[in-house]
């Protein structure tokens, strides 16, 4: 089982394209609750678009200008997330703290998600926005079969030449969108497993603690969102953006595999992973899981609260430099 979907199988699934002949099908009828393939009489799959950028401008726009037909524009910032919290709440701490559960679930429903719903997620970018929908989905309590991420987003969607909808794609090219029906998923926290502060600084000890941050900002050469530059002492830098070629489509599960084989990490070793603010830390829980490293019964546990809660707690460690265990130095945070 895989968590990717390849844009043409979910072109097939959404009754966009024909399952034998690959021709354009009827796109009418409703977004439903569960999904299927084009012709089984199944309903068909909920698509999030989670295109999303740190520093901006909004994605908003682009959906209403172009997008997978049927898609559901969800904003990574405000609606899979709470507001930034320099310490430790229900969701954690950082720039991203989890969504509080009965916002998420309203957020979803709207969507159109229902408990036995297949969902589709996609960005424009390396998959770690999508990954976060994923990641909270199946922490909602979605099965893991049941939640996927588009391979290559929404760009390798329109590399295909696949049928757009939205303000932008001209009226004799833009394909017919299904109604929205409104879903009746419980979100049902605590599925996928999570670490505050101190498990994240415990298992960089007994097990393996991923951070998927760029380099630079691992090794504290520069660190231009948070508090304080470096890495949590003991952890490994496996950055996110090394999970996709240049083409944007996600490695293969082998070459996912010698990625994380080269950082340490071996069945049946305790992984954990963090990043900036919890989002694209999403993309390596995925990374894991699809290498086989990991599985949907034990995936890796993410840090939500990551560097940002970390680096804004003057009394934690931080370490510089390539190594794990490089130069430590108390915290100078404000």
């Amino acid at each position: 089982m895989s968590d990717l979907i390849t844009p043409v199988l979910l072109a097939r699934e959404l009754g966009i394209l024909a399952n034998t002949s690959g021709t354009p099908a009827s796109t009418s009828g409703s977004v439903a609750n569960t999904s299927g393939t084009a012709g089984s009489g199944a309903p068909h799959p909920v698509v999030l678009d989670v295109r999303w950028r740190l520093m901006g401008p909004p994605a908003g726009p682009d959906h209403a200008a172009a997008r997978i037909p049927g898609a559901v524009f969800v904003d990574l910032g405000a609606q899979l997330a709470s507001p930034a919290a320099t310490t430790g709440g229900p969701g954690g701490g950082g720039r991203h703290p989890l969504p509080d559960p009965a916002a998420l679930q309203e957020v979803l429903r709207r969507a159109g998600v229902g408990d036995d719903s297949a969902v589709v997620a996609y960005d424009d970018a390396d998959g770690s926005a999508a990954a976060r929908a994923w990641w909270l989905l199946r922490w909602s309590g979605l099965r893991a079969d049941r939640v996927r991420v588009l391979d290559g987003g929404f760009a390798a969607w329109t590399a295909e030449g696949l049928p757009l909808a939205g303000e932008a794609v001209a009226e004799a090219d833009r394909a017919p969108e299904p109604a929205v029906v409104p879903g009746d998923v419980v979100v049902r926290p605590g599925a996928m497993p999570v670490l505050d502060a101190d498990g994240a600084a415990a298992l960089a000890r007994r097990g393996v603690l991923l951070d998927a941050r760029a380099g630079a900002r691992y090794r504290g050469e520069t660190e231009p969102v948070d508090p304080r530059a470096g890495h949590i002492p003991g952890a490994r830098n496996v950055p996110f953006a090394g999970n996709v070629g240049a083409d944007g489509r996600w490695l293969s599960p082998s070459d996912l595999a010698d990625r994380f084989r080269s950082a340490g990490v071996t069945d049946p070793t305790a992984v954990g992973v963090y990043c900036g603010s919890g989002v694209t830390a999403s993309s390596l829980v995925l990374a894991l899981e699809e290498a086989g490293v990991t599985s949907p019964d034990a995936p890796a546990a993410l840090y939500p609260g990551s560097w940002s809660e970390w680096s804004s707690d003057p009394a934690r460690p931080a370490a510089t430099g390539p190594e794990p265990d490089g130069p430590t130095s108390a915290g100078n945070a404000p």
